[in-house]
């Protein structure tokens, strides 16, 4: 059985993995010419899977930080926590 950890950095990983795709996608639709729509429907779905994927890994911190005593999370402070979701914002 996995770890919620370990299930959490898995799930991260796959979103990190179908955004390359779609990334890879969108390069070969503008080598190829593409219409339009195609490239920005495709770059689109590129950027959502990337910022699910960082709200992931910044709600995963956000868990350990709550979870730790001291209220840090691989030596986040909760005021840098805020602003990398921030920035994901």
């Amino acid at each position: 059985m996995t770890t919620p950890d370990a299930d959490a950095r898995r799930k991260i990983v796959n979103r990190l993995r179908r955004a390359r795709g779609q990334l890879d996608a969108v390069v070969a639709a503008i080598e190829d010419d593409a219409p339009c729509r195609d490239v920005v429907t495709q770059l689109a779905a590129v950027s959502s899977a990337l910022d699910r994927a960082g709200f992931a890994i910044v709600s995963s911190a956000m868990k350990d930080c709550l979870g730790d005593p001291d209220g840090s999370a691989d030596g986040l402070t909760t005021e840098e926590l805020e602003k990398l979701f921030l920035m994901l914002a």
